[in-house]
């Protein structure tokens, strides 16, 4: 985010050009590592922003160099009229990409919606290929076929598809070929999460981490990888390629090697808090000046002066998270 004589940076002199906004904080499934076995109090929906306030606060940040938003949640397809906020986050925003992550549960029955209102593309989570076990993880039987899902976005033209993979020791990490073999047969761009354990998800610990070295190593068996560009925006991955690969395997690695030097993105959170790190404390109230017709721009560029240098997840400090949901990840 940058003005004419000003770039829109953080303390550190980090250039902050991506938003993530959460439109809920509730979600059809209750993946292990993402909410804990004894649930969340969700907001009051009279706590959530408006999709017409949503796109007021981009409006007002998007001249100062606004290049990347995604929409998030909790899952963020279960917000009715979705389409709608893409449309007003389309017409004000004018960013170079507008991406949606999602658990793809419903993409069958929105992709081509979301498309013709002015969605680029989607980040889609499958922890596993399976439905079964896919259930399993997300302790939701919905009828939820993944691969079914992905089709259907790649159908739509919501691409570079990126495929989220959190894995997860004795539970999914069998399936760590399988996931690579997709980049194969279709241009879409797998990427391995290593777990990140928060707040009260008592029955995973650190024992359940596949760092991502031994993730290597298995891929590596089914032919050399080599280092690849990646998709546009990839974020905090690091690529390769198979070979004759048509799409990229991925890893983000926040236990093993964090990412926090070139970190270029904020958080809108559902109820209209600005969150300058995942797993950091700091937060700025922007829904209670936006009611009362307040400029943003002044308090987000403290804001950011106060982001901090690195999160403190190494050190299992969460910034007071209980579940990812509540910030969209």
């Amino acid at each position: 985010m940058s003005t004419p004589g000003r770039s829109f940076t953080d303390g550190q002199g980090r250039r902050i050009e991506y938003l993530r906004i959460s439109v809920t904080d509730r979600c059809n499934f209750r993946c292990r590592y993402c909410l804990p076995t004894s649930g969340v109090t969700w907001l009051p929906r009279e706590e959530l922003l408006t999709y017409e306030e949503i796109a007021e606060v981009v409006r007002q940040v998007a001249p100062l160099g606004l290049r990347r938003i995604r929409i998030t949640g909790g899952e963020p397809t279960i917000r009715p009229d979705l389409e709608r906020l893409i449309a007003l986050l389309r017409a004000e925003s004018h960013v170079d990409d507008l991406s949606l992550s999602t658990n793809g549960v419903h993409l069958p029955r929105v992709a081509a919606r979301y498309r013709a209102a002015g969605l680029d593309r989607v980040n889609m989570s499958a922890d596993s290929l399976d439905p079964a076990r896919a259930a399993r993880i997300a302790r939701r039987d919905v009828g939820f076929d993944p691969l079914r899902s992905l089709l259907a976005a790649e159908a739509a033209g919501l691409g570079p598809i990126k495929v989220n993979v959190v894995l997860l020791r004795g539970v999914n990490d069998d399936e760590i070929e399988e996931f690579a073999r997709l980049t194969l047969a279709h241009d879409w761009h797998v990427r391995f999460i290593e777990l990140m354990p928060v707040g009260d998800l008592s029955d995973l610990t650190e024992r359940h981490i596949v760092p991502t070295p031994e993730v290597i190593g298995r891929i590596s068996r089914l032919g050399a990888l080599s280092p690849a560009a990646g998709p546009a925006g990839n974020g905090p991955a690091r690529y390769m390629q198979l070979p004759r690969g048509r799409g990229t395997i991925g890893f983000i690695t926040p236990m093993t090697h964090t990412y926090c030097a070139s970190c270029n993105r904020v958080r809108l959170t559902a109820d209209g808090r600005l969150r300058t790190c995942l797993f950091g404390t700091h937060e700025v109230d922007l829904r209670t000046p936006l009611r009362a017709g307040i400029p943003l721009v002044p308090m987000i560029h403290a804001a950011l002066e106060d982001k901090p240098r690195e999160h403190e997840l190494l050190s299992l400090r969460t910034g007071g998270l209980r579940a990812l949901s509540q910030v969209g990840g």
